[in-house]
């Protein structure tokens, strides 16, 4: 396997506490998908998580991650069957439930604050189609999430 050991690290990369978290749940992946070839791969799973770590906190293009990443095409290979099954939710979920535990928080938020904004309806768009804001008693055509 093909592993750089003599880099220093990507502020991305995953710590060894991180990986020890979500390593087994690639392991258990990697057992539930064996290749039909019986190749085991050529990259450590810790490189190709760091390098989608990597591609996500840059939003760098894929041709343009760093030359010492594993190739594109076996990056791109997890990436998709990841996110097509879901273990990229899994991880993502693991880790912030852990960075929400290491904070002392419950690993799940018990409360969630959405903050709108009321846009008023162009002249000549019918009432009966914009709704109301019971809370501000003014009627609304759209909500807008965010600002």
């Amino acid at each position: 396997m093909l592993f750089v050991s003599d880099r220093q690290p990507y502020k991305s990369a995953l710590s060894d506490e991180r990986w020890a978290l979500i390593e087994p749940v690639i392991a258990s992946w990697k057992a539930r998908h064996p290749s039909v070839s019986g190749h085991q791969g050529a990259y450590e799973m810790r490189e190709i998580v760091n390098a989608l770590l990597y591609q996500s906190r840059t939003g760098c293009q894929w041709d343009y991650l760093p030359h010492d990443r594993p190739p594109v095409g076996a990056m791109k290979y997890y990436f998709y069957k990841w996110r097509e099954d879901g273990t990229d939710q899994t991880i993502h979920d693991l880790l912030c439930w852990q960075v929400r535990e290491s904070r002392g928080r419950k690993a799940d938020p018990s409360l969630v604050v959405l903050d709108t904004q009321s846009l008023h309806a162009a002249v000549g768009v019918p009432a009966d189609t914009t709704g109301r804001e019971a809370a501000k008693k003014s009627p609304r055509s759209q909500t807008r999430t965010g600002s």
